[in-house]
């Protein structure tokens, strides 16, 4: 049996709402701490990706770029 045959594709989630459907089902199937662990995760990328923007702008901004 090949591949294909095993796992077929599920074409339902090919389309950008068949993708968020399945995101949020699986999020969903997350205990809360895993929840909670990742929205800090991505809270923190978010603090560092802005303190490097405006790292980045405050240094254009004094070079005249």
């Amino acid at each position: 049996m090949s591949k294909s045959e095993a796992d077929p594709i599920d074409w339902s989630l090919t389309t950008w709402e068949g993708s968020l459907r399945e995101q949020l089902r699986r999020w969903a199937e997350l205990p809360l701490e895993n929840i909670v662990r990742a929205q800090e995760e991505m809270q923190d990328l978010t603090d560092r990706l802005g303190s490097a923007t405006k790292s980045r702008n405050a240094t254009e901004s004094e070079t005249g770029r």
